[in-house]
């Protein structure tokens, strides 16, 4: 069991990176102060701490409120988002990413994605590819290696 896999279950509910990262980093305290409460008979280890994360990140969801504060503390407060120069820079990112990742067989660019983006571990990916572990590997760095040369300016 990898922190990505707990990460990417944690991003999935909470949709944000900051509060998905300490979902995670509290699932992991709450793995360590219960493992002896983990009972082999009922499922997998994996399946117990992945059950924990995805309970922990639901406790945060809920634990979030609309903030009670003034209309004109709200209008000091809204964020007006990326400025149009960051937006369009940023869109030229994802273009010149994707265009990289379309250089790639399809099957190393979804194991990068899933990888990279969803937080599978390479265990799982090699798993879902029908694949041995050390072939994901070697897409993977090898994929990497090209994205890199592919974006280098």
């Amino acid at each position: 069991m990898a922190a990505p896999k707990l990460f990417g279950v944690a991003l999935r509910i909470l949709g944000h990176r900051g509060d998905a990262e300490d979902a995670a980093q509290e699932a992991f305290v709450k793995v360590w102060h219960n493992a002896d409460r983990y009972q082999p008979g009922r499922g997998s280890a994996a399946g117990w701490i992945v059950a924990i994360a995805r309970n922990t990140a639901i406790d945060r969801l809920r634990a979030r409120k609309a903030p009670t504060r003034d209309l004109d503390d709200l209008v000091e407060l809204a964020d007006p988002g990326p400025t149009p120069e960051a937006a369009a820079a940023t869109a030229d990112e994802r273009r010149r990413i994707d265009a990289c990742l379309g250089q790639l067989p399809p099957d190393r660019a979804r194991a990068v994605q899933a990888a990279y983006v969803e937080g599978y571990t390479y265990d799982e990916l090699a798993r879902a590819l029908d694949v041995p572990l050390n072939t994901v590997r070697t897409w993977l760095r090898r994929a990497l290696i090209a994205l890199r040369k592919c974006l280098e300016p």
